[in-house]
């Protein structure tokens, strides 16, 4: 008696009509957002999984061909080439070795969402999801880590110090995933998707977001939140000639700070501490324990290596060696373990590839805005300007989650979008 099979369809189906591909770049978008919140481990698995997800899309060759047009996979590729040819130059071999492996996801990562088959808006909203929902409940176990011992935590944001996230995540990273959360809900209750339960399930997120940022008084995420801000005014000025509306909120961005300055102390603490670290580096006194004084004494550092190498720089696998090496010259005062990096990803890019380098990575940030169709997309605008200004105090790309953020979020928010738009001007055109 014949065996049938009682499964809706099998694998070879799934292969054929593209869902095994989809489905497994789902899977890996999911384990990055759950990784970049919680693990490590997870991120990687992420790259190995988008990998499979390529190599599962029955078009391969077809998209293969396709993804060499698209201008964001381009862009990253060419970054990732500058580092393979540095090798020529560089001093510092054993880690140019290990940053052509560490950065192999500037390749893996746009190549799994130009190539895979693309998720669905569904899915794209469920991945969304779990991002604000995962950074709103980091943000709700870090507030309640500093609700335990509010007076312990306020001290240590008098000395510039910052109460960790419970998972151990960096306070930078942490509090750029956190301000990225409190826009993409804000952008997601715009969806078709999103039922109202959801919609006001978003709105308590995007609150809870801004409340927590303020109490936990992470510097670097206000930044990035308020400045976000100040360009959606700007822009809602600009574009759509809304002054009266824009004026009002152009008051609450001012009126916002000032309210919670007087009423929330860690506030009080960090502009405190900011004024004081400011004030000890312009007197020239010893600014040893000053965070902010130490990121300037490190972007004078640069800025001084910049001028000996401003073509090609000094090889991006010898920043490190080139910083440490120009502070045995000029320490500023700073014993050598405050001997701090760059903390500036562009002089970071010209330190290591002059302005070969800095080219490279502003077509990667700000070149897609060359594209109406991206332009036009508000997760992408809203992701790339406050990477462009989180880059401001900070190198991203230095640490693995740092990098491991932009990069995933490039792939599935950038990419696709142009992906997206290529295959309709293309559908138009037939």
């Amino acid at each position: 008696m014949p065996v049938t099979s009682i499964l809706p369809f099998s694998l070879r189906q799934l292969y054929a009509d593209g869902r095994l591909s989809q489905y497994l770049l789902l899977l890996g978008s999911l384990a990055a957002v759950t990784g970049l919140f919680a693990s490590r481990a997870l991120v990687a698995l992420s790259s190995v999984v988008g990998v499979l997800a390529v190599l599962a899309q029955p078009h391969l060759r077809q998209q293969l061909r396709a993804c060499t047009r698209l201008q964001t996979v381009l862009g990253m590729a060419l970054m990732y080439l500058f580092w393979l040819l540095s090798v020529v130059y560089t001093s510092e071999t054993d880690i140019w070795r290990h940053e052509v492996y560490r950065k192999l996801p500037l390749v893996v990562v746009p190549l799994a969402f130009a190539v895979a088959v693309p998720l669905s808006l569904r899915q794209r909203f469920g991945v969304g999801l779990l991002f604000v929902g995962l950074g709103t409940l980091l943000a709700l176990g870090t507030l309640g880590r500093y609700l335990l011992d509010p007076e312990a935590a306020n001290y240590e944001i008098s000395i510039g110090h910052n109460v960790p996230a419970i998972t151990g995540i960096f306070h930078i990273h942490f509090s750029i995933m956190l301000a990225l959360a409190f826009f993409f809900a804000l952008l997601m209750r715009r969806s078709g998707l999103a039922l109202p339960v959801v919609r006001k399930a978003l709105l308590a997120c995007s609150a809870i977001l801004f409340v927590v940022m303020h109490v936990l008084a992470y510097r670097t995420g206000l930044m990035v939140l308020y400045g976000m801000l100040l360009l959606d005014v700007g822009l809602l000025i600009a574009l759509q000639r809304r002054y009266v509306l824009g004026a009002l909120l152009l008051l609450a961005l001012v009126g916002v700070p000032l309210a919670t300055y007087y009423t929330l102390e860690p506030i009080q603490q960090r502009v405190n501490v900011t004024l004081d670290d400011l004030a000890q580096y312009r007197t020239g006194r010893d600014i040893n324990d000053y965070s902010l004084a130490k990121r300037f004494a490190a972007w004078k550092t640069a800025t001084v290596i910049i001028g000996q190498h401003p073509v090609a720089g000094v090889a991006p696998a010898d920043v490190d060696a080139a910083m440490l090496d120009q502070y045995s010259y000029q320490d500023y005062g700073l014993l050598p373990k405050n001997w701090v990096m760059t903390h500036n990803q562009y002089l970071e890019a010209l330190v290591g590839g002059g302005i070969i380098g800095l080219v490279l990575w502003l077509f990667v940030l700000f070149g897609p805005f060359l594209q109406p169709a991206i332009r036009q997309n508000a997760y992408v605008v809203h992701f790339l300007l406050m990477m462009g200004i989180a880059n401001l105090v900070d190198s991203l790309l230095q640490m693995q989650i740092g990098f491991s953020l932009f990069v995933f979020l490039y792939g599935f928010l950038v990419v696709a979008t142009e992906r997206q738009a290529r295959s309709t001007l293309l559908a138009q055109a037939a």
